[in-house]
Order: structure tokens, then sequence, then C-alpha cells
């Protein structure tokens, strides 16, 4: 179980592990100083030293959360029974936690308004959670880039990775394009391979010639937009957002916030801590009105990955993802691999889960309130460093023939479409065949078919 707990410390080192070596500071990027550097002791505003100043809800911040494990669903086993045997791992990685994309603005908008009106908030008497204010705010996250958090993130996991898989290697890595999905695949091999990384062969998409990637799929299709889906989230963030405006501007009158300069503050938390593991915004907002930023990220990417019941494309192109996992667990080629390393977004992964049907409400959600119980959660499907791994497995009397299992952020992700007997929901798994037979439709998808060309709106 992978345990990353992203702390509000004085200091912005305070996350660096014990037992620092040349090596690991190394394959951070981090300077060989740090060896000698002394641990500052925790700051006295985080009470009894827990992770987040003991908030949980630090996880909850839809798809830019930091990584944490997804939680357990009850009644099914986190293990597999004793009789069983993991034949092939397929790991699909999502990057690390990164700077902002279009996001940005709304942090930069914040940051002007305070320069501005610096005077009238030294002049405020302000309370304890705001007093960072007088000392100003500064904001220097690289947009997109895979930070410092991130980097760590990946080496740790690719650690982890090898202790639950020691048996398993192989000679190449596949990512995309994007530089901090690059960056991301070689500090896992770093911490998965060690010194034998050097050895690892580095491959992107475009060393493959498949005219939709399984990696990437939304460039071929022209039809996919996130329009819709951000003109939700702004329905959705009128509503939730004056009323903590009018709060914050009551406790300081005269800065005047704008529902923009709240949403880049709002943004600031998690960003922060993206870049150092820390935040004093995060303090500024109770739990509920960070669900609210929670719910703003969901109804981005539940409109953007798509629903099939309203012939969305996301459920179109995540079948390439399906079709080549088949390919991998039932050897189609011949030449399958024990081990798959492959890294990118958040999107191939809510794509591929939107294709299966996983983890979609009956209902999509609204922008007008959240609904009371959602499967849509991409703080806990999609986290920054987010990793779907697929095992097959075979067992002595267990189960009879080979299964598949979906462990989601260190959850096991109940296959709900194939299950059928009682044990396949006791562990979440199904047989191989069940599973083929779930995803025919994804194994029918042909780039420039009747469907494909119908729900990408392409000329026939």
């Amino acid at each position: 179980m992978y345990v990353s707990c992203q702390v509000l410390f004085s200091d912005p080192r305070m996350y660096l592990p014990p037992g620092l070596t040349e090596t690991l500071l190394h394959s951070l990027q981090l300077p060989l100083s740090l060896l000698n550097y002394d641990r500052p002791t925790l700051h006295p505003a985080v009470p009894n030293g827990d992770c987040h100043g003991g908030r949980k809800d630090l996880n909850n911040f839809g798809n830019i959360s930091p990584y944490h494990d997804a939680p357990t669903v009850p009644g099914v086993s986190a293990d597999l029974p004793d009789d069983c045997t993991v034949d092939q791992v397929i790991l699909l990685h999502r990057h690390g936690s990164r700077g902002p994309l279009g996001q940005q603005k709304y942090i930069l908008k914040l940051v002007d308004t305070l320069d501005k009106a610096r005077d009238t908030v030294q002049a405020t008497d302000l309370p304890p959670y705001l007093e960072f204010l007088k000392e100003g705010y500064e904001y220097g996250l690289v947009p997109e880039e895979l930070s410092i958090v991130g980097r760590k993130e990946l080496f740790d996991h690719g650690v982890e990775f090898s202790l639950r898989y020691p048996t398993f290697s192989t000679d190449d890595v596949v990512s995309t394009t994007v530089p901090r999905v690059i960056d991301s695949a070689h500090f896992f091999s770093q911490g998965f391979f060690g010194r034998e990384a050097e050895r690892i062969t580095f491959l992107t998409t475009d060393n493959f010639t498949d005219p939709v990637s399984w990696l990437d799929p939304s460039d071929p299709c022209p039809k996919l937009s996130a329009k819709p889906a951000f003109q939700a989230a702004q329905k959705w963030a009128e509503r939730y957002i004056p009323p903590i405006a009018e709060r914050l501007n009551k406790l300081i009158p005269g800065v005047d916030f704008s529902l923009d300069d709240i949403r880049g503050a709002l943004y600031a938390c998690p960003y922060d801590l993206a870049a150092r593991n820390r935040s004093p915004w995060c303090n500024v907002f109770t739990a509920h009105e960070l669900r609210g930023l929670e719910y703003e990220l969901d109804l981005v990417l539940d409109g953007y990955s798509g629903h099939a019941s309203r012939g969305d494309p996301g459920p179109l192109i995540g079948a390439f993802y399906i079709k080549k996992l088949i390919e991998r667990l039932t050897n189609t080629t011949e030449d399958a691999k024990p081990l798959y390393l492959d890294f990118a977004h958040d999107v191939t992964i809510l794509f591929a889960m939107s294709t299966m049907g996983l983890n979609k409400d009956a209902v999509p959600l609204s922008p007008d309130h959240p609904p009371a119980h959602r499967k849509f959660r991409t703080s806990n499907q999609t986290p920054f460093a987010a990793e779907m791994v697929w095992e097959k497995f075979t067992c002595k009397d267990s189960f009879k023939g080979p299964q598949v299992r979906l462990v989601l952020n260190g959850a096991t992700y109940p296959l709900s479409i194939c299950e059928h007997s009682e044990k396949d929901k006791e562990y979440g798994t199904c047989s191989l065949d069940a599973f083929v037979q779930a995803n025919q439709y994804s194994m029918d998808v042909e780039y420039h078919s009747t469907i494909w060309n119908a729900t990408c709106e392409l000329d026939q």
C-alpha cells in the first residue's frame, strides 16, 4: 500500500525521506548538500503533527489531488487467495504532481489582487489562518511541468512496485510525448530498476504507427470537446463560490475579492501542495468549501470522459486502450510480455473506465447540485500519480482458468461488468473469458469504422 502524506510543514524540505543517499538525491535531481540537512520541528499550527494537519479532506481535490491510496471497497478482499499466482502485470500510470494548466490564470489574478491591496491587508486585523497574507503570498510553480513532489511520487511508486512484483521485469517503457509524462516514466524507472534503468529502452507513442494511440487517443476525434464540460463547471462555480467570497470579503474589507480571485485561492491550495507539500491557503477554507472545488473538477472530467448513453466520444476512444489491454492479456500477437509499463494521463484512465462503464453514474453529474452518492470521483480514481494495475492470475483450486483483477491506486476495483459468481464478487475479479466477452464493444471499434465516423463526425 502506498502512503503519500502531504504534510504542511514550516520547511518544504520536510517531506524528504530519512536515510537520503547520493543515488536517491541524484535521481531526484536534488543537491547533495541535503545529505547534511537538519530536519526542522513541526510548525506549531499543525495539530498533533498529523498529515495535512489532520485534514483528510486535503486529498479531495479531484484530479489535482496529491497521490493517496483509494479507499477499500467494503466486502472486497484486498488480497488474492493464497493458491493464486500473478502471471502478468500491465501498468497504466498517470504522471506525477505538476504545475497548473489553464487554472494558472486564476492564481495569477489572485496574486495581482493581493499585491494591489497590500496596504489594506497590512492595516487589517486578520484571523490567524489569514495572517500569512501580511508577509505576502508568492506563487512560482512552472505550468504543466512535473514538480519535485511529482518526481518523488514516481520514484517512490517505482520502488513500491518493485517490492510488490519482485520477479517481473521488462526491457522497455512507453509514454506519451508530453514532457511531464516522459519525466514520470524516467523517475519511476529509477525507483523500479535502480541502476538497471540505464539499459531500458524508453519509447513514446511517436514510435508506434497506430492510427489511434491507446495512451493518447483524443487527437484523431474532432468531436471530442471539453467546452460543454467547462461550461457545466462554470455554472457550478457560480453557485458555490459567491458565499466563500462574501465570507472572505467580510474578513478583509477593502480587498474586494472577485469570484475569479476566490477560484485562484482555491486552486492555490492543491497546486501549492503539488509544488512543495504545503500551502497557507488550505487552512483558509472549510471542508464543505473544498468539496465544492472537488465537484467542480469532477464535472469537467465526467463530461469530458463521456457517457455511452449519450453517444459521447469518450467511451469510443477509450476502446483503444481496452483493445490493447485484451491483446496483451490474451496474447493475441503471440509475443506478450509478463510486464508492461505505460505512462500517460488522467483522461487515459478515465476514458478506459468510461468505455467499460466502471465508474459512471446512471445520470451524468449535474451542475445544479452534487448527488448524495456518486461513483465518479477523480480524487480516488485519478489523483496525481494514479496507478491502474491489471493483473492476470491463475490458481490451483480457487478459480479455474486465467482470471483478471484491477487494482486502482492500491485498492481492488470490482469488475462488476463481468463478475458471475460470489467468489468473483468477493475478490473483485472475473475470468479472462468473461472480461473479453464483456468488452466486445471495444473489440469491434476500428478507426474510420461506421461507429467511429458517426461519433467523431469525420468525413465518410
